[in-house]
C-alpha cells in the first residue's frame, strides 16, 4: 500500500467525512502565465485536477462533489478564450465518459444551461444520460452558473406558483424556498474549497453554503491533486461545526 492509500484509509477511519464538497477551481490562468503559456494551457492542465479530485472523493466515500466549472461572469471573457473553454469542456466530457462510468460517478449540471453552445449542451446531455445509473459519487458541474441568478430564478418560480394558486406565500419558509433552487435534493455543502488563495466566494452557491466550512489554499488549481484534496478533508475533520449553537 502506498502512502496516499494509507492516508485515504486513515481519513476514512477517522470518520466525520463531509457528505458534500464544493470546489471553486481557480488559478488556471495564473498557472499558465507563470510558465509563459496562454491561459488555455492552464485550463487544459486543470482538467487533470478534475479527474484527480473526482477519484479522491469517490475513494473516500464522499457522497457529492460540486465543481464550479464556468460562471455566468465568465461569458465576459475574450471570445477566443470562451470558445476554447467550450471546446475543452466538450472534449473532456467525451473523453472522460467511460472513466466516469467505471468510477460510478453520476454527472449532473446546474446553471443557465441554455446559454451553452449547441455542441457543448449536446455533449453534456449525453454525459448526463450515460452516467444516470451511477451511484457511487454524485458530481454536479456548475456551468454558466451564478448564485444570485439561481436565487432570482427561484423567486420567479415561487411567484409563478403563487399566481397560479399552487403556493400560499404565508407558507413559504426556508425549506420550501430551497425546493425551488436548481438542485433541491442535493444536500448543502459541508465544505467549500477554494484554490489560488483568493478570499472570496465568487457568487457560488450563495444560499447553500450558509453553514459550510471554508478552506482556502494558495495552491493553483492545476497543482491541486489527490494529496491536496486529502489535506482539505483532514482540515475539515479537525473542526467543530456548531451551526450557531454553543457546544456543551
Amino acid at each position: 500500500m502506498n502512502p496516499l492509500e494509507e492516508r485515504a484509509r486513515a481519513i476514512q477511519a477517522h470518520g466525520n467525512l463531509p457528505r458534500h464538497v464544493a470546489v471553486i477551481m481557480d488559478g488556471n490562468g495564473r498557472w499558465a502565465e507563470r510558465r509563459g503559456q496562454p491561459r488555455i494551457f492552464g485550463h487544459r492542465a486543470g482538467m487533470k485536477s478534475v479527474r484527480a479530485v473526482i477519484e479522491a472523493a469517490g475513494d473516500l466515500g464522499i457522497e457529492a462533489l460540486t465543481l464550479y466549472a464556468f460562471s455566468k461572469e465568465n461569458w465576459k471573457r475574450p471570445p477566443a478564450e470562451v470558445d476554447a473553454l467550450m471546446g475543452l469542456l466538450r472534449r473532456y466530457m467525451k473523453s472522460e465518459r467511460e472513466e466516469l462510468i467505471e468510477r460510478g460517478a453520476r454527472i449532473e449540471a446546474i446553471g443557465d444551461l441554455d446559454q451553452l453552445g449547441g455542441a457543448a449542451r449536446a455533449e453534456l446531455d449525453r454525459l448526463i444520460e450515460a452516467t444516470a445509473h451511477c451511484d457511487r459519487l454524485r458530481v454536479t458541474l456548475a456551468l454558466s452558473y451564478g448564485g444570485r441568478a439561481e436565487i432570482v430564478e427561484a423567486a420567479r418560480r415561487i411567484a409563478r406558483a403563487a399566481v397560479a394558486g399552487n403556493l400560499d406565500p404565508q407558507s413559504l419558509d426556508e425549506p420550501a424556498f430551497a425546493r425551488f433552487l436548481y438542485s433541491p435534493d442535493l444536500p448543502d455543502p459541508d465544505l467549500l474549497v477554494r484554490t489560488s488563495g483568493e478570499m472570496r466566494i465568487s457568487n457560488f452557491l450563495l444560499w447553500q453554503i450558509a453553514y459550510a466550512e471554508l478552506y482556502v489554499t494558495e495552491t493553483l488549481w492545476p497543482d491541486f491533486g489527490r494529496e491536496a484534496f486529502f489535506e482539505a478533508i483532514e482540515d475539515y475533520q479537525s473542526r467543530e461545526r456548531r451551526f450557531g449553537r454553543v457546544m456543551a
